[in-house]
């Protein structure tokens, strides 16, 4: 019988392309992957990987190998979550993977609900970009992820995951006060002589913002690039930028900036997803149903 532990890297290997970006993610050395792949050939009897400059790809027979390593680890996956479902207290572990408004609007409840109503589940949260982490909770890095998704800018779509809407959100155009603005804004096309502060090239924020400019009839100054939400907010305040901030990001602290709705009433949706194989585990079903409380029960975004 062949080894799941080396199907496993051979799974990571297709995934993340090269046997360092799979030690890496594993903790694994580079010798010992490559070592552990050369064994599962000898197990196959079969080529696997291939050179390619200095890189390897993997062969036909590898790929069909590794389409039954992904059922293999479902099954495994419905199995312990029907083994956790028989247990007369919800425990395990939730590895979560959250965006950075999300983590400081609703992590901090979240986590102390679970902490009252389910003190046998370990709740771990890691910050990450939406759609990197969708893609890290496909390949099972994750059990669950918090993303977002902007209007006209899909999420990433990855098999076998199930996604639930949670809450959605306003984006507004953020301006400083009357008193620190250079120029008066009282509309997106009259921000166009105003520099802009957006997140990097790639992020969904950064292709709504764009595009949101551009169909007001102009190009913006893009002057600074940060994906740090906070330090969008301090720039602005400051008298420094505008920017297109969804109202997610002000729950629970006033400010000095001017919010302008915007004509066309952008909404940005917030969504959780996980794995199907994972959806019957008691602990992560405890998790997003507390989630989805905390949502519901929070105030209405925006500056307190």
């Amino acid at each position: 019988m062949l080894e799941i532990r080396r199907l496993v890297l051979l799974r990571e290997l297709a995934i993340r392309g090269t046997i360092a970006a799979v030690a890496e993610a594993l903790n694994f050395t580079p010798s010992a992957v490559s070592q552990q792949l050369s064994q599962l050939e000898k197990e196959t009897g079969t080529q696997l990987l291939r050179k390619a400059g200095r890189r390897v790809q993997l062969t036909p027979q590898a790929e069909v190998l590794v389409a039954s390593v992904g059922e293999v680890l479902d099954t495994l996956e419905r199995a312990e979550a029907r083994l956790q479902a028989a247990a007369t207290r919800v425990t395990g572990r939730v590895r979560v993977a959250v965006f950075q408004s999300a983590a400081l609007a609703f992590m901090p409840a979240t986590l102390r609900a679970m902490a009252l109503r389910h003190p046998d589940v370990r709740v771990e949260m890691v910050q990450r970009e939406p759609e990197e982490a969708l893609r890290e909770t496909w390949a099972r890095d994750f059990d669950m992820v918090v993303a977002e998704q902007y209007p006209a800018h899909a999420a990433p779509h990855h098999p076998g995951l199930d996604r639930r809407d949670l809450t959605t959100d306003a984006i507004r155009l953020a301006l400083p006060s009357v008193a620190s603005s250079l120029h008066p804004v009282d509309s997106l096309s009259s921000a166009r002589h105003m520099p802009w502060v957006m997140e990097p090239r790639g992020a969904a924020s950064r292709h709504f913002a764009e595009q949101a400019c551009r169909r007001a009839g102009f190009e913006p100054d893009v002057r600074y690039e940060t994906a740090d939400l906070q330090a969008h907010m301090r720039l602005v305040e400051s008298g420094n930028a505008v920017a297109l901030i969804p109202d997610l990001v002000w729950a629970g602290r006033s400010t000095s900036c001017r919010l302008l709705e915007l004509a066309e009433q952008p909404r940005r949706t917030i969504f959780t997803a996980q794995r199907l194989a994972g959806a019957a585990s008691p602990a992560a079903r405890a998790f997003r149903d507390t989630l989805q409380q905390v949502v519901r029960e929070a105030q209405p975004a925006g500056p307190a």
